[in-house]
């Protein structure tokens, strides 16, 4: 067992992990974050798809030991119920989202794109996103959603 410390949305969390223990897991089972969704294991779908040092880091082939020192942020930094983030506003407002399934990872992929690019191009976008997959929505929306919080964010600068 080793003992990590990572920060956590904002908080210091200091937790023992064994060394095979995927970030995934640590934030799900070990921190009760389950906003992250494990949807293949093989870092193919991106649903598992968190921050580490503003970095996008899908969460299932990161061993937790690796996030020693770091800063995660997962979905459920980015707004509450009553009190979206604008970029999960977007998504609801462009339906941007069916199932939900992979809506936290594309959530936090476009955040990272924003914090890089405020004034993405369309292949920014699509380049953004290509490593996470939506079985429902066919991605026209999806994109459609980041322009509007991208469109929100450069009126407002």
């Amino acid at each position: 067992m080793t003992r990590i410390t990572l920060n956590v949305n904002g908080q210091a969390v200091s937790h023992e992990v064994e060394n095979r223990t995927l970030l995934i897991e640590l934030l799900r089972e070990g921190l009760g974050l389950t906003g992250s969704h494990v949807g293949c294991d093989s870092s193919q779908c991106g649903c598992c798809t968190v921050l580490v040092d503003n970095q996008t880091v899908k969460a299932c082939t990161m061993l937790a030991v690796q996030a020693d020192g770091s800063k995660v942020a997962t979905i459920e930094s980015m707004g509450s119920p009553g009190n979206l983030h604008p970029i999960q506003q977007a998504f609801v407002e462009c339906h941007g989202l069916q199932c939900g399934y992979c809506t936290p990872g594309m959530i936090m992929s476009t955040a990272a794109l924003l914090a890089e690019h405020p004034n993405p191009t369309d292949a920014q976008i699509e380049h953004a996103l290509e490593g996470n997959l939506c079985r429902c929505t066919g991605y026209v929306n999806i994109v459609a959603s980041v322009r509007q919080v991208a469109a929100e964010i450069n009126k407002t600068r």
